[in-house]
């Protein structure tokens, strides 16, 4: 494991600092406005933003990367997010507010891109699960960190937004100090929805009921937390408790993936979902040990289902285009992360603050109701399935390049379907006639026709 972390200490490094940044500042948006008694949709407004712009830079951060290179690419992003962190303090209009998500989330997602191609780059092709590990527990930590900044300090001014842009500052270091050459120019593969659609549908359902779900979480738990009447200092005990479980849930979630059928898994985590949200979807005011403790199962199972979606995809799906299925299981959760705040957030404000996970249970007993083990005939099934479960994170803190680190996804269709081909030089102008007309006109004692096509001006 040692030989593992030192040659991605500063990559994982970068990530993490970018995390507790991008944590941290979710959290204290959601805080700020519940304390200046805004309503809960501009709340969930907010966050749907950010995963609209981690949804856009998806799509074009590629093109940034392929035409200025890997560390210009992240120097500009992690300079111009610094500066729309930054803009929050300046500017109290909220529709402004949204325009600089959407610009933190852009800008965040080519950063991911830069990261992810430079770990594929340096990761051997038996390292990639390895490396991909590192990647998804820096990405939860840097999350859970963000939210225990609070603990340490509880006041809602400027100085927690100086931090957050400290953290996009401190992620510059490592990448822009590196002695490594840069990395291959990598791109997403096209996506195919129709056929993904026909394929695993029961995976793009849970893929999105997942992205429903988690989004909402991130973007109004904090709000639901400060409304039941918890402190500053709660809030980021809360919050960081339950991402916490994310990170926990996934070692035994990959035991019990390897060995029970995965619809089946889904279908009963959903189910424990529903349960554990019921209480505070009930009560109006809950107890703070039952808030704790029903928080921290609820989010035990939530961040079970995505990784089980994607696994579960995987094994019906050739291995020529399991490229082409990280980019739509990725855009499918953004889509659904996109909305799931909107409507959560229309939800509270209409019948109060319990409507959060109302609206998780809802969408719980949905995924019951739409996964059913039975109806999987296996037509489909890869020969080697079930492929072996990988832990993922689930806060859309990677890119549609990550599917470079999946050990799943064989290297060679990397190497095919994502590397951008090189633009050939252009050809040198041949010379060699003129030369040879000049030496030919010197034997003759005549001066050389002028070549007009070399005139200076």
């Amino acid at each position: 494991m040692r030989q593992i972390w030192k040659p991605f200490r500063a990559l994982y490094f970068a990530s993490l600092m970018m995390l507790i940044g991008s944590g941290l500042l979710s959290t204290y948006l959601a805080l700020r406005l519940a304390a200046d008694n805004v309503d809960s949709l501009w709340v969930g407004a907010l966050m749907a933003a950010n995963y609209f712009g981690l949804v856009l830079g998806g799509k074009i951060g590629h093109r940034l990367i392929a035409r200025v290179g890997h560390i210009r690419a992240y120097s500009a992003c992690a300079g111009i997010v610094g500066a729309a962190v930054l803009g929050h303090g300046l500017v109290d209009w909220l529709p402004a507010w949204i325009v600089l998500r959407v610009i933190v989330g852009l800008g965040m997602m080519c950063q991911y891109m830069v990261i992810e191609s430079w770990l594929n780059e340096q990761a051997d092709a038996k390292q990639r699960g390895v490396v991909f590990s590192g990647y998804m527990i820096a990405s939860y930590l840097g999350l859970v960190l963000g939210q225990l900044i609070l603990v340490m300090h509880p006041s809602l001014g400027l100085e927690l937004l100086m931090l957050v842009a400290l953290c996009f500052a401190l992620c510059l270091v490592p990448v822009t100090l590196t002695r490594r050459i840069h990395p291959a120019a990598l791109h997403p593969a096209p996506m195919e929805p129709r056929f993904f659609i026909k394929r695993v549908p029961q995976s793009l359902s849970t893929v999105l009921g997942s992205g429903l779900i988690v989004g909402s979480f991130y973007g109004l738990a904090p709000l639901y937390a400060s409304q039941q009447g918890l402190s500053t200092e709660q809030v980021g005990l809360f919050m960081g408790s339950c991402i916490f479980a994310g990170l926990l849930v996934q070692w035994p979630l990959g035991w019990l993936s390897d060995r029970y059928d995965r619809a089946l898994l889904i279908r009963c985590f959903a189910l424990v979902l529903t349960v554990c949200a019921l209480p505070l979807a009930i009560l109006p005011t809950v107890p703070l040990e039952v808030l704790f403790v029903a928080g921290f199962f609820c989010s035990l199972v939530q961040f079970c289902l995505y990784p089980l979606a994607v696994a579960f995809s995987n094994d019906h799906v050739e291995a020529d285009r399991r490229v082409s299925l990280t980019a739509m299981l990725l855009v499918t959760y953004g889509v659904g992360a996109s909305i799931g705040p909107l409507v959560a957030g229309v939800l509270m404000k209409m019948f109060g603050s319990q409507m959060l996970y109302a609206f998780f249970a809802f969408f719980a007993l949905v995924l019951v109701w739409r996964i059913r083990p039975k109806a999987v005939t296996n037509l489909h099934q890869v020969d080697d399935a079930p492929l072996h479960h990988v832990a993922m994170p689930d806060s859309m803190s990677s890119s549609p390049l990550v599917a470079c680190l999946d050990p799943r996804v064989d290297e060679q269709v990397v190497q095919e379907q994502m590397h951008v081909e090189p633009v050939p030089a252009e050809e040198p102008v041949d010379e060699e006639p003129v030369m040879e007309e000049a030496a030919a006109a010197e034997a003759n004692d005549e001066p050389p026709s002028p070549d007009f096509t070399q005139a200076r001006p």
